[in-house]
């Protein structure tokens, strides 16, 4: 048996283990509500942070929807702050998981969009500096204007070459890369 004592009054009281159990899983505790409320306004401050046109798609109440181009519209901070907070009053009735897989999207999509950005400048700098990497591009991409290719690199190379920097021309490693993004991800 468990037992707690009144602190006011001395008195002990005791009560079943089946008791307190019970009591305890009935309902979240404070702590797991106003958590909750949090999270709901962090996916609330995501969704603000899209795109109008990414919110335009996205499936949600008019009111919520309307509630985020207010934000939006809004220029004071306290005016911002208590308009997010409407939003995540909002968003205790809305689809959670449909908004979260959407703002999981967008940040996977511009992380994406990001990597093949970085492996376009990787490869352009490989075959610029190497040989050996216009065959390991051919192997990748048989598909590949060959002739095309080695005039954009030997442009390139004869740019970098250029000793003062003021002397190189930017444009041939801007058209070498505008060749080779496109065709990293078909």
């Amino acid at each position: 048996m468990a037992r707690r004592a009144a602190p006011h009054r001395g008195i002990d009281i005791h009560y079943g283990d089946s008791d307190v159990a019970d009591g305890a899983d009935a309902r979240p505790s404070k702590t797991q509500l106003k958590q909750k409320s949090h999270e709901l306004q962090d996916l609330g401050e995501a969704l603000a942070a899209l795109p109008e046109e990414r919110l335009a798609g996205l499936e949600m109440s008019d009111a919520l929807r309307d509630a985020l181009v207010t934000w939006h519209r809004t220029k004071s901070h306290e005016g911002r702050r208590r308009q997010m907070q409407y939003v995540g009053k909002l968003m205790r009735g809305a689809d959670e998981e449909a908004l979260r897989e959407a703002v999981a999207q967008a940040t996977l999509g511009s992380a994406q969009a990001a990597l093949a950005l970085h492996e376009a400048e990787r490869w352009r700098a490989e075959l610029i500096a190497d040989d050996d990497a216009m065959t390991r591009w051919l192997d990748a991409h048989p598909d590949t204007d060959t002739q095309q290719l080695r005039s954009l690199v030997r442009a390139a190379r004869r740019d970098a070459a250029a000793l003062p920097p003021e002397a190189r021309q930017p444009k041939s490693f801007r058209e070498l890369f505008q060749y080779i993004r496109p065709r990293l991800n078909p």
